[in-house]
């Protein structure tokens, strides 16, 4: 039994997260822990989120200090904003533990990167060298062996899944970039209420036209340019990513769905359909990613869905750790 900490319990993604946790047989929850600061500090997480009334009656306790906190936890899950992460998950590799961080502090190898999308220097370039990006389908060995593992963005999950078995078996025309068009459910931009995402001022729209901070994490990781293009939609949780690309002369449908056969037929929580593309019903409040494609000629149109809290977030965190610690991937999960 592995005790288990989670630091920012309260918001969306990390009540999912103690959600699997609490139902995992491995795992053993020894507190659910947000900012000294927070609102939420001393409330129980059943009366922040009433659907766990009765299953997760746990209290959301202030995190005062790391040291005390870290005593006798094998495990931590950090989501908390990035630049807690970035201080906090040095002092809990310090204390032991091994660190699944569900920010964006950890993402990306190189220490710019964070200067120019997170706005903040890095100051632990020693530890982004060491981080296993935990995109888990393509990452299992490594994951094996992780002290740090950086959960990937959710927008990043879904583009990745789509393109990377097309990217490893060089089947697309690299003169023309992939375009990902994706929307999101207002979650992802977390449980703090501000009027960007309130329900009633949301209506569709782009943002972070050529400068979101996901879109360097997918090409860092991808290998290729892409151009991505998020969006905002008026719905709770979900993500839709459609993407165009441009195959090489000669590659056909078939090629194309043998790509994904061989990536993806022993990884139980990416879905790929023979027919047809995925619909965000398909996937919200389950840990999959769906995909499906279509071919016309040289052009390809692929679709990937995912709940962005759990397959994008909390569900992918708990799957690298399954595969860290040698449990069955999809343990508490499914």
């Amino acid at each position: 039994m592995l005790n288990t900490l989670i630091v920012g319990a309260s918001g969306y993604a990390g009540a999912e997260l103690a959600a699997y946790l609490n139902r995992h047989p491995h795992m053993n929850i020894t507190a659910l822990t947000v900012s000294a600061q927070s609102a939420d500090a001393g409330k129980l997480l059943s009366d922040l989120h009433p659907q766990f009334k009765g299953v997760i009656d746990l209290p959301v306790l202030p995190l005062k200090n790391v040291a005390e906190a870290a005593k006798g936890v094998d495990v931590v899950f950090l989501a908390t904003a990035h630049e807690v992460s970035h201080d906090l998950a040095p002092q809990f590799l310090d204390a032991g533990c091994v660190v699944f961080d569900l920010s964006g502090a950890f993402r990306v190898s190189q220490p710019e990167f964070y200067n120019e999308y997170y706005g903040f220097t890095h100051q632990h370039p020693d530890l982004l060298e060491q981080a296993v990006y935990g995109l888990a389908e393509w990452q299992a060995e490594k994951l094996k062996e992780a002290k740090l593992i950086a959960v990937p963005g959710c927008y990043p999950t879904a583009s990745q899944l789509a393109l990377k078995p097309l990217v490893e078996n060089q089947l697309l025309n690299n003169d023309q970039w992939p375009v990902i068009d994706a929307t999101s459910g207002v979650s992802g931009a977390g449980r703090k209420a501000s009027m960007g995402n309130s329900f009633c001022e949301v209506s569709l729209q782009p943002y972070g036209l050529f400068n979101h901070r996901h879109h360097p994490e997918i090409t860092a990781h991808l290998g290729i340019p892409v151009i991505f293009t998020p969006h905002l939609g008026n719905f709770p949780r979900g993500i839709l990513a459609t993407i165009t690309c441009r195959l090489k002369a000669g590659v056909t449908a078939q090629d194309v769905a043998e790509a994904y056969h061989n990536a993806y037929q022993d990884k139980p929580l990416v879905r790929v359909y023979k027919q047809g593309v995925p619909a965000l019903k398909a996937v919200v409040g389950l840990p999959f990613c769906d995909i499906g494609f279509a071919v016309k000629g040289e052009h390809l149109i692929i679709v990937a869905a995912e709940d962005n809290l759990l397959k994008g977030a909390a569900a992918q965190a708990v799957q690298c750790m399954n595969l860290r610690f040698g449990f069955p991937e999809t343990q508490s999960l499914l």
